[in-house]
């Protein structure tokens, strides 16, 4: 059962969104929009509503960032049941592609970040054993990841008594991916001791311990990760795959045959066009893979060869996160919650598109099997045929939303609890801009408030980040590039006053929870486009609304008709909330959110993940440096080394 823990009450005009909302799920409502302003507690009417109707629910959220901050609250919120973060799980992505114009073959290049990948196992392990579970995810969550079928069909039931041979028991293991390591014991890993065999679980949770005998297995014991995990004897447990493209045995073979088959349709093809290069390098790439699937069941790009493995038809859907939800409910009855509708949308509706377009020119020049087509994202029809009941929050919802919904199924939240007003807003030349910003931001820092800079580009991002940090304003910039565990540590450092001002592009937009933020000055307001029309405007100006002070400064040499619809929408939800405040005598309270340490699963994002140059002075970074060294951290303590250096410099 859900169960939400929380300080306060629904006030405002929550409680009729939260009744509207959830009695409109018990009817089998298929779609609803939830219209909230920035501070209305958005998150929270959604909270209360997974209570009432004790449905699973999937959030998707646009960004990593804020799917990170809602994990957060949602955790809280949910403290005795299963939230999870599921996420792309990687640091560096560069996908697979050929530019035929210069005859440029661009390789897969990835950096996978070990950590995200244990939290996506943990969030699909308990939805095929548990109810009361609630995935935060990005839109990467409707890429295809393996049949749930497939993954619950080679999991492997551990229970005393349990016939098997050490061999057969370790061959096993191998089969599931887990990789024997007697050395560095890790995640997904597994080692030997005599009759012992100790697996640590790929989602980094726990530490199982199987003791075998002469018939078989004599005692399971299972313990958390540490010097001082302390033991406990279990009845059984169900041990699922490392990774998520596994398939049993006895189908891989038939799998592998059906590859080859394709194989050669495809090579007598290319050679009737004369295309021979082509089919000697499709040749060559495909048997080289499939000598790795028959030897270790697994390969170097096996998801291209998944409507094979999966025995799926061509144009079939691609397994995703949304049949996890299907396969762990015996009623197929669960919540999906778009935020940030407004953008979330766009970026679902484009991305099977995107993907296609390079696949098909990887399989024209004979780099790609056709099949390889079918490893895809979902379409965006094939998506809402998936969902069964929707939830489109956002404060400026787009006309789909509101056409797919109708008017019936609109919940508002156009009040703030607490007597938030929209913030002021004024108008500045661009001439000096920067020189302007310095004073604004400076007159902040003596009232210990926060500020928020938004600009065109990564680059101007980073240049002005720097130039601040030279005028002695403590600033990070924050965009793409940033790592996805670093950034909600530098919100939080932003929130702590380390930093005094963050520099980004749109990133700093929908749904950043920043209290202590009083001022967003917004850099060339006047460029018509998509970082700067009525929409992305209205987000990015709603950071300011969760302080009694809030602010917005825009630059603009003229006023665009993006800049004007925005500015009176501000003018109309200020005016409501001001009528709201006379009414119930209520006098606008400033957001009193603690600060705490952002977690991934049980595993705190420490300083490791905060940027380098967050440490100032040179001292800080020399007992940095020979703390890394003295822990064998050889390469943190490098990176020191020359920070340190390039400062002395």
């Amino acid at each position: 059962m859900f169960q939400l823990k929380a300080k306060f009450k629904p006030t405002g005009d929550q409680p009729q969104a939260i009744e509207k909302l959830s009695e409109s799920l018990k009817k089998g409502a298929k779609h609803q929009v939830l219209l909230g302003v920035t501070g209305s507690g958005k998150t929270y009417s959604i909270a209360k509503a997974i209570e009432k109707v004790q449905m699973p629910t999937l959030i998707i959220s646009p960004n990593k960032t804020l799917g990170a901050q809602l994990y957060q609250e949602f955790k809280e919120f949910f403290p005795n049941n299963a939230v999870h973060y599921f996420v792309s799980y990687y640091d560096y992505y560069q996908p697979e592609a050929y530019i035929p114009q210069t005859d440029t073959y661009i390789e897969k290049d990835a950096k996978i970040n070990e950590e995200l990948d244990r939290l996506r196992h943990a969030a699909t392990q308990d939805l095929l054993t548990r109810k009361d579970v609630i995935v935060v995810a990005s839109v990467s969550c409707i890429y295809n990841i393996g049949s749930p079928e497939a993954y619950q069909k080679v999991s492997l039931e551990l229970k005393p008594g349990k016939k098997t041979k050490r061999k057969d028991f370790l061959s096993r293991l191998v089969s599931l991916q887990y990789q024997r390591d007697d050395i560095d014991f890790h995640p997904g890993t597994f080692r030997v001791r005599g009759s012992l065999i100790e697996i640590y679980l790929v989602t980094g949770e726990s530490i199982i311990e199987v003791e075998l005998s002469k018939s078989g297995i004599s005692k399971i014991k299972q313990k958390k990760p540490g010097l001082n995990g302390r033991k406990e004897v279990i009845s059984s447990f169900k041990l699922f795959p490392a990774q998520f493209w596994v398939t049993p045995k006895e189908k891989l073979n038939i799998a592998v045959e059906n590859i080859k088959l394709e194989l050669e349709e495809r090579l007598k093809e290319l050679k009737k066009q004369k295309k021979l290069i082509e089919a000697q390098r499709l040749s060559q790439r495909t048997n080289y893979d499939l000598e790795a699937l028959k030897e270790m069941g697994y390969c170097h790009g096996i998801e291209n060869y998944s409507s094979h493995l999966e025995f799926r038809k061509s144009g079939e859907p691609p397994y995703t996160l949304i049949d996890y939800f299907k396969a762990g409910s015996q009623s197929n009855n669960f919540l999906v919650v778009i935020d940030e509708s407004h953008l979330t949308l766009p970026q679902l509706r484009a991305m099977s598109v995107q993907d296609r377009v390079r696949k098909k020119t990887l399989i024209n020049h004979g780099f790609r099997l056709f099949s390889a087509i079918d490893n895809r994202p979902l379409t965006f029809e094939e998506f809402n045929v998936k969902i069964s009941q929707a939830i489109y929050a956002s404060a400026t919802p787009s006309v789909y939303e509101k056409n797919k919904s109708g008017e019936n199924f609109i919940a508002e939240q156009l009040v703030r609890p607490t007597g938030l007003l929209e913030p002021s807003i004024e108008i500045r030349p661009t001439k000096d801009q920067v020189k302007d910003l310095v004073k604004e931001i400076k007159k902040e820092i003596k009232k210990n408030q926060r500020t928020l800079v938004i600009t065109i580009t990564k680059r101007l991002a980073e240049d002005l980040a720097e130039y601040l940090t030279e005028e002695g304003v403590k600033t990070q910039y924050l965009h793409s590039e940033i790592k996805t565990l670093e950034r909600p540590a530098i919100l939080k450092a932003l929130r702590e006053g380390k930093y005094d001002a963050i520099v980004g592009i749109n990133l700093l937009r929908e749904g950043l929870d920043l209290p202590e933020v009083a001022l967003v000055a917004i850099l060339d307001a006047d460029k018509e486009g998509f970082l700067r029309n009525e929409t992305t405007l209205l987000q990015t100006m709603g950071r300011a609304a969760r302080h009694t002070k809030g602010h917005v400064i825009l630059y603009a040499d003229k006023i665009s008709g993006s800049m004007k619809a925005a500015i009176n929408e501000v003018s109309r939800r200020r005016k409501i909330q001001k009528e709201y405040n006379e009414k119930n005598k209520i006098k606008p309270k400033a957001i009193v959110k603690e600060i705490r340490e952002w977690k991934l699963g049980k595993s705190p994002v420490t300083q490791e993940f905060l940027s380098l140059m967050e440490l100032k002075d040179l001292e800080s970074l020399e007992k940095e440096m020979k703390k890394a060294a003295k822990i064998l951290n050889f390469e943190r303590a490098a990176k020191l080394r020359d920070l340190i250096k390039k400062l002395k410099g």
